[in-house]
């Protein structure tokens, strides 16, 4: 098949939330040519912007991957439906739009585990750079940036009443989430701009639509790295049934997410030797941390049965309650259709004896047996809880050797003593908190798991039968010093030289919190170390040292 071949200073591979960010900031010299490859579609999907449309994305081939992980024995030995943005904008185009930095001890932790310049106060500047904060600028926010910060346009009276109940059981309301410790409750801020979805590809690509030095080419299924000696000098693309190969003087950056990114390194040659071997690829460098430090939050979807207050699941099931729903969003921007799908958010201490909170809340106003099934028919709320830094690890490995074969996920939720006795202490916090007199009035009676579950034995049982993913992976390619990190603490892959990775796989430890705003932070801060790196010529180059230390094959 003839190959056509392009050249290009950077080409950036995954236009999601951090890819599109970086375009942004490396276009932004007119001398410097970047292509911006994307395997999905444009974000022309009327259901991408309106809030509620997560509903008709996720699950969805047009927007999403639609990945599933292997059967997981912590869950039970079911499986989970695994979504990650197939579309311009990526996985910010049918996420929860929340806006959550995590707590300042997670990145010093960063820090402390020898990643120079990742602590709370160096990455605070980053988070503020691109912010355009409802509340205006200050210590803790910017304002003027390209991501809009807003409150939620709604409000529910279970969810009022779930917030004082926390508080009468001892969790504090909290006016921001985002200044470095987030224990308390509150609602959560949300990527919106006036009740529309602003996903990474309104915020950073659309105000540049003009500049000509930058390339956006979708349905670009890229097939592997070009690897020459030992540096990577672009990479290999289908598109229309076409074979291209852009080629990039300055540096190939992977922005794909904590799923596509370690397995297209792996594809490439660049992962554990005996992975590699047993599907019969050319190895590159044998680098036994592609893939590995899968980490997630598990939630624990509980249900409880309420009386006397409307909620979702009684608002939207007539005709007549959908229209109402319909115009006031048409008329007002504002309302269900409004919603980020968690509305309230809880961050408190599973029991004393952890420092910080280790726990969060997402409470919606509906109840479901599962996403994509149908609300139930009685008025009820959801209190999902998720351990906010498990320590259970999984892994990404490939299934096939051929790019088109989705990758074996395997999260490994509940692995480990400690989770597990995280899970249990959860749903008795949730208990605690749903007992308190806030919420007498609507007479709660709990259905998920059910309160039959009372024992450890029993609550762990429960855990694998309600637990799901949140939708938060990181960590495949972790950055660090040790034997299993694959980038350094300037994100440059190991042992090859001019590629480098901007996206959640390189976080060593998972943000106490929403993902997607660490992840554009991280692309913020790489922006700044690559224009850096670029001007004094010192683009990622494999150290000797590194070089023999990671054993080339």
């Amino acid at each position: 098949m003839a190959v056509a071949r392009a050249a290009y200073d950077y080409v950036i591979v995954g236009a999601g939330s951090a890819g599109c960010l970086l375009a942004n900031r490396l276009s932004a010299d007119p001398k410097t040519r970047v292509l911006l490859l994307e395997a999905g579609a444009r974000d022309d999907y009327l259901w991408i912007h309106i809030p509620v449309g997560y509903l008709y994305c996720i699950g969805n081939p047009r927007t999403d991957w639609c990945y599933t992980t292997d059967a997981q024995a912590g869950l039970n030995g079911r499986t989970l439906l695994y979504p990650r943005g197939k579309v311009i904008g990526g996985s910010s185009s049918i996420n929860g739009m929340i806006y959550m930095r995590g707590q300042a001890t997670d990145y010093d932790h960063w820090r402390s585990l020898g990643n120079a310049g990742w602590g709370w106060d160096d990455v605070l500047p980053y988070f503020k750079r691109a912010e355009d904060n409802w509340r205006g600028s200050g210590e803790f926010h910017g304002a003027g940036g390209e991501l809009r910060v807003e409150k939620q346009r709604l409000s529910w009276a279970i969810l009022d009443a779930f917030r004082v109940a926390a508080r009468e059981a001892g969790i504090p309301a909290i006016d921001d989430f985002n200044t470095g410790d987030n224990e308390g409750s509150g609602y959560f801020d949300v990527n919106q701009r006036g009740g529309w979805r602003l996903n990474a590809a309104q915020a950073f690509l659309r105000p540049i639509r003009s500049r000509k030095n930058l390339e956006v080419v979708t349905a670009a299924h890229v097939t592997r790295l070009v690897i020459e000696g030992t540096a990577a000098t672009g990479v290999r693309y289908e598109q229309g049934g076409l074979a291209h190969e852009a080629s990039a003087r300055v540096e190939t950056i992977l922005c794909a997410g904590a799923i596509a990114t370690p397995q297209l390194l792996l594809l490439s040659g660049i992962g554990p030797r005996a992975m590699l071997a047993s599907h019969g690829i050319d190895p590159v460098l044998n680098l036994p941390g592609v893939g590995a430090n899968l980490q997630d939050h598990l939630q624990l979807r509980m249900a409880f049965k309420v009386e006397n207050t409307p909620t979702l699941n009684t608002l939207a099931r007539r005709w007549h309650g959908k229209l109402r729903i319909g115009l006031q969003y048409l008329l007002t921007r504002r309302g269900p259709m409004a919603m980020a799908p968690s509305q309230l958010g809880v961050f408190a201490r599973s029991s004393p004896h952890h420092a910080r909170a280790n726990v969060q809340y997402h409470v919606q106003p509906l109840s479901l047996d599962r996403f994509g099934e149908p609300l139930h028919s009685f008025n009820a709320f959801t209190a999902s809880v998720c351990n906010l830094r498990p320590t259970s690890r999984g892994t990404v490995s490939l299934a096939a050797h051929d790019s088109r074969v989705a990758p074996r996920i395997a999260p490994n939720y509940l692995a480990t003593s400690e989770d597990r006795q995280v899970a249990c202490e959860s749903i008795r916090l949730t208990r605690r908190i749903v007992s308190q007199p806030a919420l007498a009035r609507f007479r709660p009676k709990e259905f998920l798991p059910g309160a039959q579950f009372d024992d450890d034995e029993a609550l762990v049982k429960a855990a694998g039968a309600i637990g799901t993913t949140i939708f938060h992976p990181v960590g495949t390619c972790k950055m660090g010093n040790d034997h299993d990190a694959v980038v350094s603490d300037r994100l440059c892959v190991r042992g090859i030289g001019r590629l480098r990775i901007v996206d959640a796989s390189v976080m060593p430890t998972i943000t106490s919190g929403n993902t997607n705003a660490p992840t554009m932070m991280i692309a913020e801060k790489a922006s700044a170390m690559i224009l850096e790196d670029a001007k004094r010529s010192t683009q990622c180059a494999p150290r000797e040292t590194e070089a023999a230390l990671l054993s080339p094959v």
